[in-house]
């Protein structure tokens, strides 16, 4: 008689694991994990809105928390964004304004020019106060160069770099404006006048002379004034009555006045040239 075959043993059931509260309470989350089935149009639909639903709350707690997705603060929080410190003017930086050289042979005027210029590469590099001599005088050539080292060997070079820009300019108008010299171009800026309708040329020249004639206009109005009293007649009662206050003003005021004068004066121009045309015509005929 044949042995007996043992029981084979029945493998027990499998228990699944219980959804996690997260997937249980998202069927769409759920519906896009499983892979027993392709996904319905509904359940796509129903993902999609769910994405958008947290994409949108998650945006809206940023804007109540005042705080951007850059991470800087809302204005509508009370809270200005932070702002850069200005990186530190280098030589490097102060040289790429292309600051003038200057000689110490050219004259007055090409000192103010550039003392003027100086000022500006000042602004635009953001040179430090306390850097502004030692770079300013980097620029110093020629005789304006051996001048410079002589005041430096005989203060030593400490004192000398720690001078400020208004003392150094002081300085250098003793040096290279002789009292002689700034008489002379006070008298030019005393009997300068326009030429013609050229207000360009005449403001050019009258901010040259007075940048350096100084105590000839105490006040700034001083310099309005008479500024204003050499202008051409057909403006100079238009400026007055404008009563300007500041030099920017008036040259502003004065430029739009001769600019709109000359219009007036073409366009008349231009009629009287063609009623004329008009009655050779007629006259022809």
């Amino acid at each position: 008689m044949p042995p007996r075959r043992a029981p084979v043993a029945r493998r027990a059931p499998v228990a699944r694991r219980a959804p996690s509260a997260r997937t249980a309470n998202n069927p769409a989350r759920n519906a896009s994990t499983t892979t027993d089935a392709p996904m319905s149009a509904a359940a796509i639909n129903q993902l999609i809105e769910t994405r958008v639903a947290e994409a949108l709350a998650n945006q809206e707690q940023l804007r109540n928390s005042g705080v951007n997705g850059d991470g800087s603060q809302n204005s509508r929080s009370g809270t200005e964004r932070p702002t850069r410190t200005p990186r530190e003017c280098t030589f490097k930086d102060f040289l790429n304004c292309h600051p003038l050289n200057f000689k110490g042979t050219e004259g007055v005027v090409v000192l103010s020019q550039w003392f003027e210029k100086m000022e500006s590469v000042f602004h635009i590099s953001n040179c430090a106060p306390e850097n502004q001599v030692k770079f300013a005088t980097c620029t110093f050539i020629g005789n304006a160069l051996t001048w410079w080292n002589s005041h430096k060997k005989a203060v030593t070079q400490d004192v000398a770099y720690a001078m400020d820009w208004k003392a150094l300019k002081k300085m250098m108008t003793v040096k290279y404006c002789p009292r002689g010299e700034i008489k002379k171009l006070e008298i030019e800026l005393w009997n300068l006048k326009v030429k013609g309708t050229d207000i360009p040329s005449y403001t050019l020249r009258f901010q040259e002379l007075a940048l350096m004639c100084g105590r000839m206009f105490p006040r700034e109005s001083d310099e309005v004034e008479k500024y204003v009293s050499e202008l051409p007649d057909m403006i100079r009662g238009n400026v007055m009555s404008y009563q300007p206050q500041t030099m920017e003003e008036v040259i502003e005021f004065a430029n739009d006045k001769i600019d709109q004068k000359l219009i007036d004066i073409s366009e008349r121009q231009a009629e009287q040239k063609r009623k004329m045309e008009y009655n050779a015509g007629n006259n022809q005929g």
